[in-house]
């Protein structure tokens, strides 16, 4: 696809995006927010140098704050700003960071928008969180001198075929990024055969974002209210159609378990399933006090709190693993020691996936009744679920340094 092509389309495409921010806004109201931002309108400009990075969701920020925290200590000359793509993302940042980061929308890929972005900020670097490749944002800051690298970088098999398509605008996007951090030689592979001159194998870094403090203490306060004689699973980062898997799975076993559904948006549907099914549940955020004996589950409509529950829990279902979404994050659950369950498609982390299940911190299922199967062996088998919970803290502990290795990275382009 010719560049003039790919922004042509964007910019037929644009005064529909109104009616989306309106449609998104009916369930999340938050979308409203901050709209102008998406154009490239913004409000007083920074005073400071910027170092710019774009998590454009929760998983990214939160893969981030390692490399947050260090450029806030290392750079205190400079000014940290976080650009989002979706309000959880943006609030994220909000929780982890406060005010001591600057956070905006990335604008939409079209021209003037992004033009005015670069000229409001001027940022010195750009690091661009996993595989967000914007062709208009990468060219206004190649003209405008400010290197690009993406970090973190993770490239499926799906991907790379979709991205192939666009032959020559992927290419030369790619060759103006000034380094593409690849998590894994397989991605490191993936980019390369799409054109990436300058690349390299650095790693995850959410092997190396750390549970916040009081995490351990609040997983021990929940899990008095949920009851220290039960059995608990946590089902978390659950993506829609996983739910009524899951409730199959552990339909007449004898365990608690707590639903997180991934999307904020999706709680009131989880709810209703529940309904529907006449399943005795409780709302996270209505527990002051020990739940009844017959409650089943606990539906998790708290943000923020996903290291609470796995510290709360005995084992964990990953999801986003069961249908095909990819997969979410396991690496969270694996630094808590927890045991953890992963269904069969886990190509959004496919490596990590893979060194969990090779390590014995985790196992994969095919199917809801291979689910069902190896959740009724962590139920039985508490020796089970200790050998598993110590093999994923020592693959999450052997998988760290990738931080490092990116503060080497950036501080060439920095110093």
């Amino acid at each position: 696809m010719p560049h003039f092509i790919y922004t042509f389309l964007l910019t037929i495409a644009l005064p529909f995006v109104p009616l989306k921010l309106l449609w998104r806004g009916i369930k999340q109201p938050e979308y409203l927010h901050h709209w102008k931002e998406r154009f490239g309108f913004y409000g007083a400009k920074p005073s400071k140098p910027v170092i710019w990075i774009h998590c454009v969701s929760v998983g990214e920020t939160r893969a981030a704050a390692p490399l947050v925290n260090i450029l806030l200590s290392q750079y205190p000359k400079h000014s940290i700003l976080l650009t989002h793509g979706t309000p959880t993302g943006r609030a994220t940042s909000e929780q982890l960071f406060g005010n001591s980061v600057t956070r905006v929308y990335l604008p939409y890929d079209v021209p003037f928008a992004v033009n005015r972005f670069v000229k409001h900020f001027q940022p010195k670097l750009g690091l661009i969180m996993e595989t967000e490749l914007w062709f208009n944002l990468i060219e206004a800051c190649h003209r405008h001198h400010i290197p690009q690298l993406l970090l973190n970088a993770r490239l499926s098999e799906k991907s790379a075929k979709g991205y192939e398509q666009l032959g020559r605008l992927v290419q030369h996007g790619l060759s103006k990024l000034a380094l593409v951090a690849a998590q894994s030689n397989e991605d490191e592979t993936r980019f390369k055969l799409l054109g990436a001159p300058h690349t390299m194998v650095a790693g995850n870094l959410k092997f190396d974002a750390t549970a916040p403090a009081e995490s351990e203490a609040l997983g021990l306060q929940l899990r008095a209210l949920l009851g220290n004689d039960r059995t608990v699973l946590v089902a978390a980062s659950t993506r829609e159609g996983e739910e009524p898997m899951i409730l199959d799975a552990v339909q007449g076993l004898d365990v608690l378990t707590v639903i997180v559904p991934r999307h904020p948006q999706r709680f009131d549907e989880v709810e209703a399933l529940l309904k529907e099914r006449n399943i005795a549940y409780v709302r996270r955020s209505q527990i002051n006090k020990p739940i009844a004996a017959n409650i089943q589950v606990v539906l998790g409509d708290s943000m923020g709190e996903l290291y609470t529950y796995y510290a709360a829990s005995d084992f964990a279902f990953v999801g986003g693993s069961l249908l095909k979404f990819g997969g979410q994050n396991l690496i969270e659950a694996a630094s808590m020691g927890k045991p953890i369950l992963i269904g069969k498609y886990t190509y959004n982390f496919a490596e990590a996936s893979k060194a969990a299940v090779q390590s014995g911190a985790a196992v994969q299922v095919r199917d809801v009744d291979n689910l069902r199967e190896k959740i009724q062996l962590l139920i039985e088998n508490p020796s089970k679920r200790e050998k598993m919970g110590m093999a994923a803290l020592n693959f999450s502990k052997a998988s760290t340094g990738t931080t490092v290795r990116m503060m080497h990275i950036i501080g060439q382009y920095l110093n």
